[in-house]
């Protein structure tokens, strides 16, 4: 799935891109995003738990009860969930490469972690902490994000011409010369 990922991005980077309507390469970032998001995440919650000496589970991925910031496990948790946010905007440049995209993936990325946990709990979260982080992490990598891309984005407009470039705005500026004498003569 990567290698078809990886196949057409190439293709696309360095230009102007029209809004071509392509549901597999969609589909497929997608799939690379959600991926990216639920490994990383269970990385950065390992690396926490053996930091705190705790215990892991799926619990602390899906469920709302281990966001406590006023104990250390929920606050090791809270750093996990926005380490991965910073983690998946580096994912974002990767696999999406597109500024005004950024939004809409990290969107999606925690509408399906929403509905990921709702299918894990059988119920909405209902805790104010997880809205506040799921909010707090979709900016978070959604301006991470951007500001990654619209970095990539603005190296890839050459601002410099070649010398058929000069000679073009030479005519130009001859022609434009000549009529303005003209029309005053």
């Amino acid at each position: 799935m990567l290698g078809l990922l990886r196949k057409r991005l190439p293709r696309m980077t360095g230009h102007f891109r029209s809004n071509v309507w392509d549901p597999v390469l969609i589909i497929s970032q997608i799939v690379a995003m959600q991926s990216q998001f639920y490994l990383l995440l269970g990385i950065w919650n390992y690396l926490m738990n053996m930091i705190g000496n705790f215990d892991s589970s799926l619990d602390k991925v899906f469920t709302e009860t281990d966001l406590d910031v006023l104990e250390t496990s929920g606050r090791l948790n809270v750093i996990a969930f926005l380490l991965n946010s910073l983690t998946s905007a580096l994912a974002l440049w990767f696999i999406v490469q597109r500024t005004k995209l950024c939004l809409d993936f990290s969107v999606t990325a925690h509408l399906f972690h929403l509905l990921a946990c709702i299918i894990y709990n059988m119920h909405i979260p209902n805790s104010l902490p997880w809205w506040i982080i799921t909010v707090i992490s979709i900016a978070l990598m959604t301006v991470t994000g951007e500001f990654l891309c619209m970095r990539t984005e603005m190296k890839a407009i050459p601002l410099s011409m070649g010398p058929e470039g000069r000679f073009v705005i030479k005519m130009c500026f001859i022609f434009m010369s000549k009529s303005i004498y003209s029309s005053h003569h």
